[in-house]
């Protein structure tokens, strides 16, 4: 019913060396990192803080699209402007994390499995009438001794297809995300053997389940080592590493690709995806772009610190640091851009 919409949708949001903004924080993510800035842990500082990006100057010419927080669909600029509205009109297209965080998965000691897919078929429809046209699910996967197993990767692969075919049967592209955490002391080489076994599980449940590859978005891990490995491997190897995978079992069809950040440091996740662009960019199948939050966000977060003064100097820096990463889209992109603000 909606598969030419959907496939129109997801080349829309991998269009014009953009990327898509992950402004999508839950409470208790937002409220720490706010805390550690000192910024009062409040709904209405949230509200501004959000104000603040998506009123952000020249934004649309980086991002194609923004992934909200439910609390974040409703608020208003001081203005009484919606910031759906506001997106609306600078042409980002607005999407929802629909995900309700992890548990602990049972019987599997230090694994994680996501919740959310209960009732999600009514709450798909209710944003899709206020006009969200994307969504996006975590998973998040271990690498510890003995982990992951084989059923976490399964449960996981599982309830990513199910969401995602929820999602194109209510006419919203799903942005699948399994992310391979980089907590731990794994090699490159530990992370890339199951990042292929998570994507190789994930691709085969989509299969399975029916879901359109031309209509959905991957949001994937690069092939990292652990934070708190010896050998932090260089740039050149993880983008080989990274892109070899994905050239092996991520199908031309899927519409795009959209890295995480996922607590990279936000000048390593421009160079790589740089990198990338730079050396594989003629032979990928699919776009390879940005979904990142603290990439994009916490430098700018960090100047604001809770205080209306600093909003303008904040929105330059948001501004810049989307600017950065579309450049890297490009394969322009160079540390030397960090001291330029556009």
């Amino acid at each position: 019913m909606y598969a030419l919409e959907l496939k129109n949708i997801a080349q829309r949001l991998m269009a014009d060396d953009k990327g898509l903004l992950a402004m999508d924080e839950s409470l208790g993510t937002c409220n720490n990192r706010f805390k550690a800035l000192g910024i009062p842990q409040t709904e209405e500082f949230r509200r501004k803080y959000r104000e603040l990006i998506v009123t952000t100057p020249c934004l649309e010419e980086s991002i194609s699209g923004a992934i909200l927080f439910d609390e974040t669909i409703y608020q208003k600029t001081e203005s009484g402007i919606s910031f759906l509205e506001i997106l609306e009109r600078k042409g980002i297209i607005a999407g929802i994390k629909v995900d309700q965080g992890t548990v602990n998965l049972p019987a599997f000691p230090g694994e994680k499995i996501t919740e959310g897919l209960d009732g999600m078929g009514e709450r798909l429809a209710g944003y899709y009438k206020l006009g969200l046209r994307f969504a996006k699910f975590r998973a998040v996967i271990t690498i510890d001794k003995g982990n992951p197993t084989k059923t976490c990767i399964k449960a996981n692969a599982f309830t990513l297809a199910r969401y995602a075919a929820l999602c194109q049967e209510a006419g919203i592209v799903p942005v699948v995300e399994p992310e391979v955490l980089m907590d731990g002391d794994h090699t490159l080489q530990q992370c890339a053997a199951v990042t292929q076994d998570v994507l190789h599980a994930v691709f085969n449940e989509l299969y399975e389940q029916r879901v359109s590859l031309e209509g959905m978005i991957l949001k994937p891990n690069m092939i990292l080592p652990g934070l708190n490995c010896p050998d932090q491997s260089d740039t050149e190897e993880i983008s080989s590493e990274t892109v070899s995978a994905f050239l092996k079992l991520i199908p031309a069809a899927v519409g795009g690709i959209a890295f995480l950040s996922g607590g990279q440091a936000y000048q390593l996740a421009s160079e790589r995806l740089n990198m990338m662009q730079l050396r594989f960019g003629t032979l990928m199948p699919w776009s390879l772009t940005f979904s990142f939050s603290r990439a994009i966000q916490q430098p700018a977060l960090e100047i604001w610190k809770g205080e209306d003064k600093n909003k303008e100097a904040a929105q330059k820096m948001l501004q810049h640091r989307a600017a950065c990463n579309s450049a890297a889209r490009r394969a322009e992109y160079t540390p030397e851009m960090e001291a330029l603000l556009i």
